[in-house]
């Protein structure tokens, strides 16, 4: 057990869901063109929980009740931790200790290097969305969202509660932090701007249905999709639609990538769409053969994402072609962790795969 283990991290780890926390599925470094499988970790239950990888280390949840902490060189397990509940929440990383919800109720805080409990925070109902954070003056705080209709602020070392903003009915992403303010969507179909200093409302804005996947933040704008087959792009400060991107008749759950020029996110309609960023405008859609809830990561020129087909793929960015593919066999809902040249990502089969260029 690696209890001494430093866990500072590197510029190209990838320490919470969607790799920042303005959820924008943006990795650094670059990715082989035809990856290799380096090995896989069977848990004893699906996999949905996105996984973080930070300092040589997997951390991720499994429907089997456990959080796993699996070394990335050699896919051996180093620690399990057994929460009262399926863990679909993907872990957060930072300052040595893991964060990460269960459907228990409650958020769990662990020793990351030994997977040892330091506290529980309880909330009235499961945490399916992985939580984010903040630092407010030398206060460290952890966000996270519950089927309780509440969005929860505690202390990161103590976890007591520092405030609760609530809404009207559940909330099933993680909460995008950026410019002071935790925003998030939910089944109330309103996207919420929530003070971070004290949990006030600043706005809420109409989505037009309910929002199931997670906000991803830039330059004053929200990008999401919504469950009435519509995605948005919401213009903060006016409180309006920037753009509305509509293709066909199915829901929005996957979370956006989102670059300076583009936008990539995933439908129910079985495809990957790219978009102008400045105006929604099509640039490409690339079909799979089953829904596409995973969300995908951008690295430098390439597209990874997850199916429901049960394949992982790569795609190139510029136009949407497929580089590469690997099929795992059963559906994929979470979303891939990019780190350090190394894809990672979990499966209905119950397995974590890892993939990189062949050593």
């Amino acid at each position: 057990m690696a209890t001494g283990m430093s866990l500072t991290g590197r510029g190209a780890d990838w320490p919470m869901f969607r790799g920042n926390p303005a959820l924008t599925g943006l990795a650094t470094g670059t990715l082989a063109t035809k990856p290799t499988l380096l090995w896989t970790y069977k848990t004893e239950g699906p996999v949905k929980s996105s996984p973080a990888v930070l300092a040589n280390r997997v951390f991720i949840g499994s429907d089997d009740r456990h959080i796993y902490g699996i070394d990335l060189p050699s896919g051996k397990k180093v620690w399990s931790f057994k929460t009262g509940g399926e863990v679909e929440s993907s872990p957060l990383i930072l300052n040595g200790r893991l964060y990460a919800g269960s459907n228990d109720g409650l958020l769990y805080c662990l020793d990351a290097a030994s997977g040892t409990s330091i506290w529980s925070y309880a909330t009235g109902d499961k945490i399916p969305g992985a939580p984010n954070w903040h630092r407010l003056g030398n206060e460290t705080r952890v966000l996270v969202g519950s089927y309780d209709y509440q969005l929860h602020c505690v202390d990161a070392v103590t976890g007591k509660s520092n405030w609760v903003y609530e809404t009207s009915n559940y909330i099933n992403g993680a909460p995008a932090v950026d410019a002071g303010s935790a925003v998030f969507g939910g089944c109330d179909g309103l996207l919420h701007l929530v003070d971070l200093k004290d949990g006030k409302e600043k706005k809420t804005i109409e989505a037009g249905a309910y929002i199931a996947g997670s906000v991803a933040l830039s330059a004053g704008q929200a990008f999401l999709g919504q469950y009435e087959n519509q995605f948005l792009c919401v213009n903060l400060d006016a409180g309006t639609n920037t753009w509305t991107y509509k293709n066909r008749n199915f829901p929005y759950v996957s979370s956006p990538a989102v670059t300076a020029e583009r936008v990539v996110f995933g439908g129910r309609d079985k495809r990957l769409h790219c978009v102008d960023r400045k105006d929604g405008r099509m640039i490409w859609t690339f079909a799979t053969r089953g829904n596409v809830d995973s969300s995908p990561v951008i690295c430098a020129d390439r597209v990874v994402v997850g199916s429901s087909d049960g394949r992982l793929y790569m795609l190139a960015l510029e136009d949407g072609k497929e580089l590469w593919s690997y099929e795992l066999g059963e559906g994929i809902t979470g979303s891939p962790a990019v780190a350090n040249g190394h894809i990672v990502v979990g499966c209905e089969d119950g397995n974590v795969y890892c993939f990189a260029e062949k050593r």
